[in-house]
Order: C-alpha cells, then structure tokens, then sequence
C-alpha cells in the first residue's frame, strides 16, 4: 500500500532535510524502496511497498511531457481497475512505461483533470502536484479504506498518510484540546477529525485542493437513497456476481497473496471465492491463514472460542494451503508491543487487545504474504451486527453500538474530575454527532416508511462511521508490518447496491447476513453457512483486566503523569487506600485502556495539553 508524506509551501522553498524527514516516518508503511521529489515550494515523499511492477512504478512519479514536469504523483493503495483504465488512456494516444497502476493514475489525472476520480476503483490515498496549475490535490478514496491526513499552514499544507508524517515537521507542535480529547472519549469516529488541533484527515470519497488562494475540501462520493427495483432472486444473484468479480479483481498481485480465514462467514465467503478463482485460471491453491488460541474468545455463543475449529473446515472444503498463526494472550500485555501499537496508531485506542493481537498476527503473516484479503465490512454491509437487528438499539435516539454497548464504556467518570466532565459534555456532544450523520442522506425526507428510514440511517452510520474504526485498526496494524490488505467487501460498487436494499430482504429468512449467506451456500460447507455470527475475539482471561487495574493504580500514585491534573480526587484517595482493588467497581476494560493509552501517548508524543 505503501506511505505518502508532503509539503507545499507558497512563501518560500521547502526544506530538503526536513521533506525527508517527513517521508522516513512512513519507513514501515514503505519498507522496499524510498523517493522524494522537490521542485521550488514542493516537495513529494514515497515510501514503496513492492506489490505489483516490482521492478517499475518508482515513485514519485512524474509525467514530463511539454515544457516541463506537468504533474507528479506519490501513491498509496490500489487501483482495481487500472488495466481497464490503461486500455483506455492507450486509446487515446498515451504511452505508458511501466506495468504499475501508479502510471495508471497519473496518466488518468493528465487525460480527464480532477474528475479523473469517479473512474478510479480502488483503496487508495494520494496526492498529485499540478505544475500547470500550481496546485496540490489530495484524494482519498470512496470508503476511506486507506488514510490521508493534512494540516493547513498560513502559506500551505503539510500531509502524509499517518499523522506521525505531519508530526516531523518542526513547524506543527501537538497539542490536544477540548475537541480532541471529546473524540478520544467517545464512541464515534468522526469524518475529518483528527485529534491533534490543527490537524485533519481527508474524510472518505473528498479530495481537498491547494492552490494560492487557499484550501477546499470537496465531496466527489456519496452514499445516496434510493429505490431498490431487483427481486430478491435478483438481489441474491447480483451479491454473488459483485462479490465474485471484486474478489478476482483484489487478487491480481506479483508478490504472495493468502486470506486471513477466521472461520466466520465473511472471511469463508472470501476465501471460497478466491480459491474458486484460483482452480478456475490454473493457478494452483490459494493460501490461508488463522489463529488459533484458547486464551482468545468472541463471548458469543457456545462456538466463540472455537473458530480454528471452522477455519479448519472451510480450508479443507475449498482445498486451500491453509496454516494455524500461535497467538497467545499474555503476550498482548507486553509493554515493547503495546509501545509498538501506539507507534503505529499515533492516538489512544480503546481496545488494546484486539489491536496488539492483530499487530502480533500481521507481523506473523508477513513471513510468507506480501498482500491478504479480509473480511472486515461484511457485516456493516450485510446487517451481521446484533445492534443491527435489535429494534431497542435500532430506534434508540444515538449510535445504535453505543446504546447497546454503553456498559462497555463506563469509567470516564471514576477516572476524571466532574469539572472535565461538565466542560466536555460528552452526551451532548455524542447526540450532536448522531444527529449530524443522519442528516447527511435525509432518510425520511426520501422514504415513506419510518422503520425503513431508520434501518436506512442505521446501514449508513455502520458504513461512514462504525466501518471506519475498523479499517483504521487494520491499515494501521497491518502496514506496520509492511503487510497490504484489501477488503472485497468495502468495494463502492457493492456498499452502493446494497446500501438501498430494504431491511426486510437483507433479513429475510429472519437471521444476521441473509443475502450473503444466500448467495455463498453453494460454495461453503453447511457448518460455516449456518455458523451464528461471532465478534471479534478478545481476551477473556481476568488476569488481562487485573494487569490493566495495577498499571492505572500504579500511574495514579505516582501523582506526575501528565493526565495527572485531571484525576477525580476521589480515585486518588481511593487509589492511596484501596490500590488496584478501587478499580474493580465502574471502571470498564475500555475505559482502563484508554486511560492508560493516554497517558502513554501524552508522553510518547509530548503533547501539550490545552482545555
């Protein structure tokens, strides 16, 4: 996928030293090759990971034609459709010298200008200097798969694909704010915040330009409602035929390729696909991978812990090269690996577990892959969470995971001061957000029925804010390793198509994921087609959630962190008297986590708090 960083600045020539800097930070994302281009007040930095043209597609890349350098592109991600595109931009007189999709997109960029991106299918995020215009443009693709974050300055723009890209450049200092810290503690990703004060992120299908006059953020992609006409045969056979046709397109690849099978339906559906397009153009067996751990559970059923079990069938049933990766939990407390995922993550996260075991996973895959496919928004796109069907969570006024799961979040107010609390308002601030996202499609401006309005605006904010964390956990932790991950069901054309099909037909034989169940049975065993739906795994050992007590009592003792000022003086005094034990009554597995990521990251990053 590789990693991008830049910097445009109108007042005066870039810093060459200071460019580079920029771009070594994204060594892990890039670990095969490096570039940097500059050319009066700009400068373009590449870190390369090799998937496809190994020997061509260095970047930046730069089309020269005419008088001088008309544009030039540093890339991350994947273009699906670019030999499609090159057959086309052939047809029209260009001349391409490399096999890279990266030409791809450059070529398309010079034949069609900005609207060159409604053609591009793909995960990806770049950033194309126009000489001609003087003017930088910053894309982000449809879903937002892969991540694009910028902070204006007076005279231009910083941006890379990580915020650390930003962070180098001496003239952005971190500071965390009201704003930010009402992010961190709540439970919805917002599009374009970006924690740090005077940072954004380039929210999914926008493009932002720089030019001399300033800086605009525009939409070029939108989920919109609509009426779904196709019966549910038609439905059924449409899901099958997208997701058959975006599973061979994400497999094209020069370098090893598996799939991450977790024995669930969305990663066997995935992984039966690839192998059918495997034996069908000869090319052998595909390769699979999954984790096998008792220490590791989904807390969903009597199977939860048992999903080796599944991903061992599902591998004998389609005759893949399957292997079991040892994943143990109390690794996941390492303090080395928990540095690691803050690293790589730049913020504080909430689930420490899931995100150090996929970190552990990731660096095991990439000993043998260079690209995996996974399963991650299958069920945002296929109605597959409980919070989906439960009419309570549904038809709450907020996010229906947090209505749900707000059980999962308590603490904030063991942990901080009421003064804190109060200034951040954080229900307020949570219904302000649920509010705004569900404005953005006008569900029952477009739809008669109430009910369907809802499940409608419920589909939506899986998609634009729930699938969001998700693909942030797993670019992050994966390129950290050096390792691609495409995610088939995150492809536009099928969230599109699936997005306006009415909740009645996503659940029609009354179960989670009807219509891909449906359209996958022919290729999974009936084991895996009727498995129940189970969550991520986390770890259920209580000795995890007794370590995390001790660190938090630990840091509240010592009295000089700097989260230190915002401590309820009744933890304290607790803490003083009760040790990890005061911990035990309020404080959930989410809330010790986070605590304590961020008063890491607070360190780490040296980070100025202003409130």
């Amino acid at each position: 996928m590789c990693g991008i960083a830049g910097w445009v600045d109108y007042a005066r020539p870039v810093d060459h030293d200071i460019a580079r800097a920029m771009t070594d930070t994204m060594a892990r994302r890039g670990p095969d090759a490096e570039g940097l281009w500059t050319d009066d007040h700009v400068a373009l930095g590449h870190r390369r990971l090799s998937v496809i043209d190994l020997e061509g597609g260095c970047q930046p890349m730069t089309a020269d034609e005419g008088p001088g350098a008309r544009a030039t592109l540093t890339y991350s991600g994947e273009t699906y459709n670019f030999q499609e595109l090159r057959t086309q931009l052939t047809g029209l007189g260009h001349r391409f010298t490399t096999r890279s999709d990266t030409e791809v997109v450059l070529r398309a960029y010079l034949e069609w200008g900005p609207g060159f991106v409604d053609r591009l299918e793909g995960i990806y995020a770049f950033a194309i200097w126009d000489r001609d215009r003087d003017e930088l443009l910053l894309v982000r693709d449809r879903m937002g798969v892969k991540p694009l974050y910028y902070a204006p300055t007076p005279t231009g723009v910083l941006f890379g694909s990580e915020p650390k890209a930003v962070l180098a450049h001496p003239a952005f200092r971190p500071v965390l704010d009201a704003d930010g810290l009402r992010d961190i503690l709540s439970v919805a990703k917002v599009p374009g915040h970006a924690i740090f004060r005077g940072m954004r992120e380039v929210p999914a299908g926008c493009m932002v330009r720089v030019n001399r006059t300033g800086l605009t953020e525009e939409r070029y992609w939108q989920l919109r409602v609509a009426e779904h006409t196709d019966s549910l045969d038609d439905t059924i056979r449409t899901v099958r035929e997208l997701l058959a046709s975006t599973v061979e397109q994400q497999m094209v690849s020069d370098v090893p390729l598996c799939t991450l099978l977790s024995g669930g339906l969305d990663s066997s559906s995935l992984t039966a696909l690839a192998a059918h397009a495997t034996r069908t153009r000869g090319l052998g067996r595909i390769r699979s991978c999954s984790v096998s751990d008792p220490d590791l559970d989904g807390t969903a059923g009597p199977d939860a812990n048992e999903d080796h079990v599944y991903a061992r069938l599902l591998a004998e049933h389609v005759g893949s090269d399957h292997s079991e990766l040892p994943l143990k939990a109390p690794d996941l407390l390492d303090p080395a690996l928990r540095a690691s995922v803050l690293r790589a993550y730049d913020l504080p996260i909430a689930k420490g577990d899931e995100h150090a075991s996929l970190h552990l996973l990731f660096s095991i895959v990439r000993q043998h892959s260079t690209v995996a496919l996974s399963g991650e928004c299958g069920d945002e796109v296929f109605g597959g969470y409980r919070w989906q069907r439960d009419p309570d969570a549904v038809f709450s006024t907020t996010f229906p995971w947090v209505h749900e799961g707000r059980h999962n979040y308590q603490g904030n107010d063991v942990v901080f001061t009421p003064d804190l609390l109060a200034k951040l308002d954080l229900d307020t601030y949570e219904r302000d957000c649920h509010s705004a996202a569900v404005a953005e499609i006008d569900a029952r401006r477009h739809l008669a029925d109430p009910a369907e309005a809802r499940y409608r605006e419920v589909t939506y904010l899986a998609l634009t804010r729930h699938a969001q964390v998700l693909f942030d956990r797993k670019d992050r932790m994966s390129m950290a390793c050096g390792l691609e991950v495409r995610v088939p069901f995150a492809d536009h054309r099928l969230v599109e198509y699936t997005f306006n099909v009415p909740w009645a037909m996503k659940s029609f034989d009354g179960r989670e994921k009807s219509l891909l169940r449906a359209a996958m049975k022919d290729l999974l065993p009936t084991a895996v087609a009727q498995r129940v739906k189970t969550p991520y795994p986390s770890i259920r050992a209580e000795a995890y959630n007794r370590t995390l007590r001790e660190r938090l009592a630990d840091l509240v003792r010592t009295g000089t962190g700097p989260l230190d000022p915002f401590f309820s003086p009744d933890l304290k005094t607790r803490v003083r008297r009760d040790g990890a034990a005061a911990l035990e009554q309020g404080m959930s597995r989410a809330a010790l986590e986070t605590t304590l990521q961020l008063d890491a990251w607070l360190r780490a990053y040296d980070v100025d708090v202003v409130l």
